[in-house]
């Protein structure tokens, strides 16, 4: 693959403009090595995604509990305000 970075992180430009080397002494394809490795990075930051969007679902889950719990406190609070007036 000849994209003439070193950075661990794979970008959606570098999937979409991956350029592979020929295979050696065939006519046509790729060099299958190349191609491994691509596809190794490519699972490899793809589990890191889906990892991170795991983790943002359990925050936000977090979040949604909390709020609910404090809305239902808080209209315990201002139903019983109201109630005294």
């Amino acid at each position: 693959m000849s994209t003439g970075q070193v950075d661990l992180r794979l970008g959606p430009h570098q999937v979409r403009n991956a350029v592979f080397a020929r295979a050696p002494r065939r006519r046509g394809g790729v060099d299958a090595d190349e191609v491994r490795t691509f596809l190794d990075r490519v699972a490899d930051e793809m589990a890191r995604l889906y990892g991170e969007v795991a983790s943002a679902r359990g925050e936000t889950e977090r979040i949604k509990a909390a709020l609910y719990a404090w809305q239902s406190a808080h209209a315990a609070t201002c139903t019983r305000a109201t109630a005294r007036v």
